[in-house]
């Protein structure tokens, strides 16, 4: 009963939290002026347009509309500018496939070099090895993805090139973002996300496995007669990714966060690409669902990265005091 206590208390605050997001970026996107196309019959359509939705009423009572359109007929707005004339929300599920996938196949990627090398250097404790991955990974988290992506693009295509510039459109790929003409323009991407994500998984594991194995149930493993590395796969490891699963979701999110920069240089046609073009272009409505994507995606990751430490370790259990 406090476990459905504490969901419940969570997802509430999640929806005020989304709630007031949503509000200061209504208002603040709201306030900047609104500029119409050159054609003078888009202008006139657009116009009259604005008017139905309310746009040129007072901004309290525009906010009421944009909830009421969301609530009572899943309508996010329309685009104006991105792709004429069509819903929001269409337009953002058509770009969610592209991210998805680049975010998933860096996470693929990272997750078994970064669980990798963080255990290697927590047995090599104190060792050249250790120094080594302490070394690179503290270069790695240093330097921002969107370096990645220009080191990746200069050494893998004008250098070996081994690899696109950018990703292959879709009539390139074959229609489809499932091809591996798609798979193959998507691994400069993908590298450029990983080597951050490597490194703080590396790092992570690392830090959660050294305190693991200088526990005292490592040494009353020891004396019931288990080797080191007996020891180390039954109860260092199994402890020491308690805290390092539940992470990986969150890093997922913050992957989702970082292509935001990466899609611009590769050409993703993805939802950060899209974000970025609704606030160069002033679209209103895109923008706005783009922001409570993010937000929510934000808030509800949260609350599965809380609620997984439950499942992994019994003995942990949200809400209980």
């Amino acid at each position: 009963m406090r476990m459905l206590k504490y969901v419940l208390k969570r997802i509430a605050l999640m929806f005020f939290v989304l709630f007031v997001i949503t509000t200061i970026c209504f208002v603040l996107i709201r306030i900047l002026p609104r500029e119409l196309p050159m054609e003078k019959s888009q202008q006139e359509l657009i116009l009259a347009r604005w008017e139905a939705l309310g746009y040129n009423k007072p901004l309290l009572v525009q906010y009421g509309i944009y909830w009421k359109n969301i609530i009572t007929k899943w309508d996010f707005g329309t685009s104006w500018y991105i792709a004429y004339r069509k819903p929001a929300w269409d337009l953002l599920v058509g770009r969610l496939l592209p991210t998805v996938l680049i975010n998933i196949y860096s996470l693929l990627f990272s997750i078994p070099i970064g669980l990798g090398l963080g255990v290697y250097a927590a047995i090599k404790k104190n060792k050249w090895q250790d120094d080594v991955i302490s070394t690179m990974i503290i270069v790695f988290i240093s330097v921002p993805s969107y370096v990645y992506a220009f080191l990746v693009q200069y050494i893998f295509y004008f250098k070996l090139g081994w690899l696109p510039l950018q990703l292959y459109s879709l009539a390139d790929a074959g229609n489809t973002y499932f091809s591996w003409k798609m798979f193959h323009s998507m691994i400069g991407p993908v590298l450029a996300l990983s080597f951050g994500e490597v490194a703080w998984l590396c790092r992570f594991t690392r830090a959660e496995l050294t305190e693991s194995l200088t526990s005292d149930y490592m040494l009353l493993a020891r004396t019931k007669g288990l080797t080191r590395a007996q020891a180390t796969a039954r109860h260092a490891l199994k402890n020491a990714m308690v805290p390092v699963l539940p992470s990986i979701i969150g890093s997922f999110l913050s992957i989702l966060g970082g292509s935001l920069i990466i899609e611009q240089i590769f050409s993703v046609p993805g939802v950060g690409q899209l974000y970025m073009r609704s606030i160069n272009t002033f679209d209103y409505d895109v923008f706005m669902l783009d922001s409570v994507f993010y937000t929510f995606i934000g808030l509800a990751g949260g609350i599965v990265v809380d609620l997984s430490y439950g499942f992994i370790d019994p003995r942990i259990r949200m809400g209980e005091r």
